[in-house]
């Protein structure tokens, strides 16, 4: 089924603007008819639906991404196949893409690099944290709000297309430029890749350009594996553009030790350069990455103000008063744990506390896929197992003799849920007849 408007996929999700056009599929804006909310939905091109490996692939991927919980990635609600397509129905983000926007711009301020940097970072945290590697990171997957807020996107396909070989036409067209250079060996995608990436990405936000060229993708390629990239601008700070070159080390210890460590180094730029960025970047402070290029700061950095000169001691007093009283909440509250992010050589490493992480709600995933056509009576008891409260509706109805009656056709609402939170599945309920009713 060629994407149109107004073509329904999945029986719910009407299409109703192109968004973009990528190498692996298209994006469309479309209208969730069951529940009534615009969604994102992603279609992979036909020439894909031919491989069953790479459509089980995607499907295990979308499921994947759909159990990441983070305010800094795109939300996943639905996975489905229909009429021969293959479709990942997604949060539609308001916005635009960071593509688009240095199209537009050509560069960024260095402040607003800092905040996707640690943005970024830290949605790459909650990825990894679940095992997930992103593999494809560069701007056009990176969506930026009208208030700065930074989701990533495409969790759910990028994994299997760079399974797909360099020779293969179109598959690392627009990639293959933020490859990491152990990926463009054939070796195993790992987190210190998604932080490469993220790291040229930022490098083309701040030059205006990328760090490697050629005129074929294989010698981008080779390049990101042979070349050293070009010095930044000189009127980039230093800490900024060192931060940048880390991310852009050939060997992947040599780059910053996760993405929890990169956003702590972002973080703490901004005591140079104050930023009011989404509370979703701060850091917890236990896991403050240190090094000689960077410090530690309060995640409410406010402006620097000039200080007179007969106040030194009482600046230095309240840092002692400060310190004591963490060291004593440290002693009587915190968790004794301690994180070890295994920093590369060049960085330093002291034994931190972990602060009690705040609550948050479990939550669990549901695909239409998963249920749909099975019977009612066994779909009722699998969502109550995952903590759901189930409202079954007889919906759609159908003659006596089809085959369909009971099973279920919809759910609502799909994707990540609360544990406890009400679920509807709708099932064909066999045609009443009137005269059957008088009787």
């Amino acid at each position: 089924m060629k994407p149109e408007e107004g073509k329904l996929y999945g029986g719910r999700y009407r299409l109703i603007s192109r968004i973009a056009t990528g190498g692996m599929g298209e994006v469309w804006q479309a209208q969730d008819e069951v529940i009534l909310r615009k969604v994102a939905i992603k279609i992979l091109k036909q020439q894909y639906m031919g491989d069953p490996d790479f459509v089980e692939r995607f499907r295990t991927e979308a499921k994947h991404a759909a159990m990441i919980n983070h305010d800094g990635i795109a939300n996943v609600y639905d996975y489905g196949e229909d009429d021969g397509s293959a479709f990942l129905v997604m949060e539609l983000v308001p916005g635009e893409s960071l593509s688009s926007i240095l199209e537009r711009e050509k560069t960024l301020p260095q402040q607003q690099v800092i905040s996707i940097i640690a943005q970024t970072a830290l949605a790459l945290d909650a990825a990894h944290r679940e095992g997930l590697v992103h593999r494809d990171i560069k701007p056009g997957n990176l969506l930026i709000s009208p208030e700065g807020h930074v989701k990533i996107t495409d969790f759910g396909i990028a994994r299997s297309a760079n399974q797909v070989s360099l020779t293969q036409t179109g598959q690392v067209m627009g990639t293959v430029q933020y490859l990491a250079p152990e990926q463009a060996t054939g070796k195993a995608a790992t987190a210190a890749g998604d932080i490469y990436s993220l790291g040229i990405v930022a490098y083309e936000a701040l030059a205006g350009k990328r760090p490697f060229k050629g005129d074929s993708q294989m010698a981008i390629a080779m390049a990101q594996i042979n070349e050293a990239p070009p010095a930044l601008p000189e009127h980039i700070d230093h800490k900024l553009a060192k931060l940048i070159m880390d991310c852009m080390a050939k060997k992947p210890d040599q780059r910053p030790s996760s993405a929890l460590a990169l956003a702590a180094r972002a973080e703490a730029l901004l005591a140079d350069a104050p930023l009011h960025i989404p509370v979703n970047t701060v850091v917890p402070p236990a896991v403050r990455e240190v090094s000689d290029e960077t410090t530690v700061i309060n995640t409410d950095t406010k402006p620097t103000e000039s200080v007179p000169a007969i106040w030194p001691w009482v600046a230095l007093i309240v840092v002692l008063l400060a310190t004591i009283a963490a060291v004593v909440w440290a002693g009587l509250v915190a968790p004794k744990k301690t994180i070890d992010p295994s920093p590369s050589p060049s960085q330093s490493q002291t034994e931190t506390t972990e602060p009690t992480p705040t609550p948050t709600a479990e939550t669990v995933t549901v695909f239409k896929s998963d249920y749909a056509g099975l019977d009612v009576s066994l779909v009722v008891p699998k969502l109550t197992e995952l903590g759901l409260v189930v409202e079954p509706i007889a919906g759609t109805s159908v003659s006596a003799d089809d085959p369909r009656i009971s099973q279920v056709y919809d759910l609502s609402p799909l994707g990540r849920i609360t544990v406890g939170s009400t679920i509807q599945v709708y099932y064909y309920q066999q045609v009443v007849d009137p005269n059957t009713e008088n009787n």
